[in-house]
């Protein structure tokens, strides 16, 4: 599993919109201030410049649902607009980052150190991260103001419980579509808009904020690929701390 198609999964896919209730530019839907609510305080959430998780990536063969492969993964997100994952296995590691405008790939052999390759990303794999990063960091607010909207797509019974369907759009090809308790304001489901799965499972609380102790994200069957299920078990999470500008800057090519 690359770094790569695990960050495609996290919010990639493309499904037409259904009949859509359109909210105002600027009109705020009520259930953002109760989702936000549910999360932590507004200072608190607001307050957040970086965050990095650490834990442990599992995935699941799709012919074989027993059959489970891991990895220890650390991911960082960082105000405005900074990204970087790593995924280490006995056979190396690949890092994939974000850094503004710019985005990269880097494989290292683990029984060769200096067997290294670097890739650079193209244009919509960087819009991709850019949307993924603003999805981490802001909880749910503001993507007016970075060239996005919100659309109130009404109500919707998921796992027995209504929730109000919103959805965030990045650009018409990046959406992700989330459906919150129109009770508590908890984050029940998230959809990409190809028909791939976000799940939250668990709590933990650091800095005064709700994140989940795991994410499950399902790829969705197409016409080439079977399901595949992905699992991150976070084991650690850490509000801002402050990563270097080489954190997240393109490497030198390697020699």
């Amino acid at each position: 599993m690359t770094a790569s198609r695990l960050r495609l999964q996290f919010y990639t896919l493309g499904a037409i919109l259904a009949v859509a209730v359109v909210a105002t530019r600027g009109a705020e839907p009520p259930i953002i201030a109760k989702a936000r609510a549910y999360l932590g305080a507004d200072a608190a959430l607001t307050g957040v410049k970086s965050i990095h998780y650490a834990g442990t990536l599992v995935t699941t063969d799709p012919k074989e649902a027993n059959k489970e492969t891991r990895a220890a993964m650390e991911i960082i997100f960082q105000k405005p607009e900074q990204q970087w994952i790593s995924i280490t296995t006995d056979k190396g590691t690949e890092t994939t980052a974000l850094d503004g405008y710019e985005g990269w790939m880097q494989r290292k052999s683990a029984a060769n150190p200096a067997n290294t390759q670097l890739t650079l990303l193209g244009p919509e794999q960087i819009r991709r991260m850019i949307a993924n990063t603003w999805e981490n960091l802001w909880f749910f607010r503001g993507i007016e103001k970075f060239g996005g909207k919100l659309e109130d797509q009404g109500t919707k019974v998921m796992d027995g419980v209504t929730c109000q369907k919103i959805a965030f759009i990045h650009r018409p090809n990046i959406v992700f579509f989330r459906y919150f308790d129109v009770a508590t304001g908890r984050l029940v489901f998230t959809e990409t808009e190809a028909g791939g799965t976000i799940r939250e499972k668990g709590e933990m609380i650091v800095g005064g904020i709700r994140f989940p102790r795991s994410i499950v994200t399902s790829s969705g069957k197409s016409a080439t690929a079977e399901d595949q299920v992905v699992t991150i078990n976070f084991e650690k999470i850490t509000v801002n701390e402050t990563f270097p500008a080489k954190t997240f800057a393109v490497p030198p090519p390697p020699r």
